[in-house]
């Protein structure tokens, strides 16, 4: 920018206007075996590019107000996130227990206490009538269930998909070891093919991809762009084939279309591992 004004040059981002986006209420930056103090150390607030930041606020919710917005239990429900967002919800006083400031106390009025508590009826109760509704892609695109880790996630999804009609397809990866050291026959022996089959890297598929027609699936890796193939783009699986997918974009502003999906080599972007894991498998 130095070429359109001189003074530009000693100026932050060449004195062009940025926008970051973010909400301190999510979740902080992840620093592998870091402490509070490290994770702390890496956020925003940190830089020595905050103090010439403008901040602006945004007080609505507008996912929560989505549909019925003058509901008073949303309002309420609303107001309880941001509290605990902000740190303002109190620690849950249980006698002769010991209590984190972690901790929080869900209100009756946001639990079903009357169903037991099992994954079966969580899904039934996310899912209503998934028999019969299941191929739906406006029922599927409308519901969700988040979890804390990936290996919830996916033995959720297994569930999910046993109660899909039809029989499974599995998709086996073929998974590869590479910038290592030493010498092949010291990699082959260090890191055998069932080893590298059983690591479950973040931001990796797994080694076996259990799936069916019909079940919903996140990309996990950027195809096309300008097709809205991006990494979080939700699909259904409509045919299953040996080698590639074909499936169906069910949100976003290219819901409809339809799409081969292929195996492609990835491998984890960040990893303490001595050796570069290189995994061709569906990036789902």
């Amino acid at each position: 920018m130095k070429a359109v004004d001189p003074e530009r040059y000693a100026m932050s981002f060449g004195g062009i206007t940025v926008v970051l986006g973010g909400d301190f209420r999510q979740i902080l930056p992840v620093i592998m075996y870091g402490d509070r103090a490290d994770i702390v150390a890496a956020c925003i607030t940190r830089s020595r590019l905050w103090s010439i930041c403008q901040v602006f606020l945004l007080t609505e919710n507008m996912r929560l107000k989505q549909g019925e917005s003058d509901s008073e239990e949303l309002k309420k429900f609303t107001k309880w996130v941001l509290d605990i967002g902000n740190g303002q919800v109190s620690p849950p006083r249980v006698c002769n227990l010991p209590v984190t400031e972690n901790q929080i106390l869900i209100p009756s009025q946001f639990c079903d206490v009357q169903t037991e508590n099992t994954v079966d009826n969580m899904i039934c109760s996310m899912y209503p009538n998934f028999a019969h509704e299941g191929h739906s892609t406006q029922y599927l695109s409308e519901r969700a269930i988040l979890t804390p880790t990936n290996q919830t996630a996916g033995h959720l999804n297994s569930l999910i998909v046993d109660k899909l009609p039809g029989e499974s397809v599995y998709y086996f990866s073929v998974d590869a070891a590479e910038e290592f050291g030493g010498i092949d026959e010291d990699l082959n022996e260090a890191f055998p093919i069932e080893y590298l089959n059983s690591l479950n890297v973040a931001g990796m598929p797994p080694h076996d991809l259990k799936l069916k027609v019909g079940a919903v699936f996140m990309l996990m890796h950027n195809l096309n762009q300008t097709l809205g193939l991006c990494n979080g783009t939700r699909m259904i699986v409509i045919k299953c084939l040996r080698f590639y997918m074909e499936c169906e974009v069910i949100c976003g502003t290219f819901v409809g279309s339809k799409h081969f999906i292929p195996r492609m080599e990835l491998s984890p972007s960040d990893t303490k591992m001595p050796f570069k894991l290189v995994r061709k498998q569906m990036p789902l």
